[in-house]
């Protein structure tokens, strides 16, 4: 295939100041990741005296060493509903994809060393997706619990909704996705069901307690007087009640016992052997990624630069180019997974919709997956556009989008505005994973042409009505637009809602796509042996 010949200018001062720009960024979001840790570390004395681990040692024991792991929104809810610095970003759970006894998995800890566990709105939403990820892609589910249940300021907020979790576990568990839980802890009212719903469940002697009401509920509600241990304590479950499977002496051994469950589950030998891809390594430093993207977001640039650093050998084969170069198509490899890449030079014309549509159906016939490279402005506006039928062959793309079969995965690389976001296959076209960058920007439109269209509005308003403009109120209406439209349009505030499944630095956009990739293949192979109601205690 034909090679991709970078002109990137990695000696230049725009080089330079791109990749500032963007290390700024980067260095922005690992460090609120940074303060939650250390928020959970304050903990560690707390947690040592109780003769408890500390979540994230918790889920490092249970993770194989050395084994490459995948974080997933680890900023949900950052700066939402009671975090007010940062520090309670991650909605109160850690969690990711990796492997424990060689089994790639679905892994889940309560961040019980912050607020308890207990779960926000934006927690609650994280698990969804989480679930989502797992049952998609035909993952193991270990779960690490320790939860004082819903958080009960946003009681109204998360009530409804956390029966879709259990609603999922319970179909999980008939598709034949196993689930552990570990409980280290609390697990009251709902926070009972979790790992109730689970396949197996591991308590942690003197630690765990399980009930639907604890003592203070129960005395309340019937007059009954009992105390935690006799009520809902790790032994009585697992010697009276039956609930627990197996009880564990320690949170370390408790993690070893899930370990050696999914270990004695034969889950790899499921899947026939295949033969290992074959692939070269790109011909461009993925480093070189910090200084692709302009600091400045209305300078353009190649998408091609970005395909040469995370393509096989550099090579891209380019899909009707001479057509509209704007809408960037051509096909990759990526560690020997053919892909088809989607990316924007300039806003998507009623050309580039027909060329993307169609490329979008020619991956979808050969079960090709899709990249879609976000950094759109959106479609084309005007006289001449809309002559040219941009809302029907925009459509037609959309269709092609929300249609296709074919795995879609997205990267959000600069910026994602308008229906261009969905044309891109932005979070509401249902992606199998979206990522983003720290630069990155979402929103319906620019902050600047949001204040002038708010602007104009009022001033044509105020004329119609017989007055004579304020150019001071019209100016505040236009400033003040602006800027909430571009506070609200960054990458910390859309991974804070879910925009996404987590930031990540450029340099490991290769990587990450080549673990996602690789999950689709094993998904699409792997056999599951599936009941109607899932595995039940009696």
């Amino acid at each position: 295939m034909p090679v991709i010949e970078s002109q990137l200018d990695t000696h230049s001062d725009e080089y330079k100041n791109n990749r500032a720009a963007m290390l700024s960024v980067v260095e922005e979001f690992r460090a609120i990741e940074n303060k939650v840790v250390e928020k959970s570390e304050s903990q560690r004395a707390k947690f040592e005296k109780r003769g408890k681990m500390l979540p994230h040692d918790r889920l490092s024991r249970l993770l194989d060493p050395g084994s490459p792991y995948l974080s997933l929104m680890s900023l949900a809810g950052y700066m939402r509903h009671d975090d007010k610095d940062g520090t309670e970003a991650g909605g109160n759970s850690i969690a990711g994809i990796g492997y424990v006894s060689g089994v790639r998995c679905m892994v889940v800890a309560s961040n019980s060393a912050i607020k308890g566990g207990t779960i926000s709105p934006a927690g609650l939403q994280k698990t969804l997706r989480l679930q989502a990820i797992a049952k998609e892609n035909k993952l193991p589910v270990i779960s690490l619990s320790e939860s004082g249940g819903a958080n009960l300021n946003h009681a109204a907020e998360v009530f409804v909704e956390a029966a879709r979790a259990f609603a999922n576990q319970a179909r999980m568990s008939a598709l034949g996705l196993p689930q552990i839980t570990v409980l280290h802890g609390n697990g009251t009212a709902g926070g009972a069901y979790q790992p109730g719903l689970s396949d197996y469940i591991v308590v942690v002697r003197n630690q765990a307690k399980m009930f639907l009401a604890g003592p203070p509920l129960l005395k309340a509600a019937t007059g009954e007087i009992a105390d935690d241990e006799s009520l809902g304590g790790a032994e009585m479950h697992a010697t009276v009640s039956g609930t627990a499977e197996y009880m564990a002496e320690n949170d370390a051994d408790g993690v070893r016992i899930a370990r050696e469950v999914l270990g004695m589950i034969p889950w790899n030998e499921q899947l026939e052997p295949q033969a290992p891809l074959q692939w070269q390594e790109p011909l461009y430093d993925a480093e070189e990624l910090l200084g692709v993207v302009p600091s400045e977001t209305k300078k353009p640039y190649d998408v091609r630069e970005i395909i040469a650093r995370i393509a096989d050998g550099s090579e891209f084969l380019d899909f009707k180019n001479e057509l509209d170069a704007g809408t960037v198509c051509g096909w990759i490899k990526i560690q020997g997974y053919p892909v088809g890449v989607i990316g924007n030079n300039a806003p998507i014309t009623a050309h580039g919709a027909n060329k993307a549509a169609q490329f979008i159906q020619l991956c979808d016939q050969t079960n090709r997956p899709l990249l879609f490279l976000h950094n759109t402005t959106g479609f084309m506006v005007g006289t001449e556009a809309e002559r040219a039928g941009i809302i029907k062959h925009g459509s037609k793309l959309i269709q092609a989008v929300a249609n296709a079969r074919t795995h879609k995965i997205s990267m959000v690389i600069g910026g994602s505005y308008g229906a261009g976001n969905y044309a891109m296959c932005g979070r509401g076209l249902d992606p199998r994973f979206i990522f983003a960058w720290p630069n990155s920007r979402v929103a319906v439109m620019g902050g600047q042409q949001a204040g002038t269209v708010l602007r104009i509005v009022a001033e044509d308003k105020q004329r119609a009505m017989g007055l004579e403009p304020d150019p001071k109120v019209l100016d505040l209406i236009q400033q003040t637009t602006a800027a909430k439209l571009d506070a609200q349009s960054t990458a910390l505030f859309g991974t804070a809602h879910l925009w996404d499944d987590g930031i990540i630095d450029p340099r490991d956009t290769r990587k990450v796509l080549s673990m996602v990739l690789d999950m689709c293949r094993e998904a699409d192979r792997r056999p599951l042996n599936s009941n109607s109601f899932g595995v039940a205690r009696f």
